[in-house]
């Protein structure tokens, strides 16, 4: 490998980005894993993840509602204090993501 010039490609290690210790107020957990609806925008669900990518980290986020399993939003971004816009919701609607990361 030496001789042909090749090496191995290093994977960075993984860093948590979710900081629990803190004393922000938290929402009650109101899906409380029930995860069915009977019609559309009675709940939503939403994540991120990140991707990486030679030119930095990407975000992308989703927002999935759970009537139909169908997405209804969903927003990439190069820096996470981007917004993620939807419409069309619906007085009384549920949206729930878990508690995230701070954002510096």
């Amino acid at each position: 490998m030496r001789e042909n010039g090749i090496r191995s490609k290093t994977v960075k290690k993984y860093k948590a980005t979710t900081n629990s210790n803190h004393n922000l107020p938290v929402a009650e957990n109101l899906l409380n894993r029930n995860f069915s609806a009977d019609k559309p925008n009675q709940k939503w669900v939403s994540d991120i993840t990140y991707i990486s990518t030679d030119e930095g980290w990407l975000y992308l986020a989703g927002v999935m509602d759970l009537c139909g399993r169908a997405i209804v939003g969903f927003s990439m971004a190069e820096h996470m204090r981007k917004s993620l816009v939807i419409t069309g919701s619906k007085e009384g609607l549920l949206v729930h993501s878990d508690r995230g990361g701070s954002i510096r």
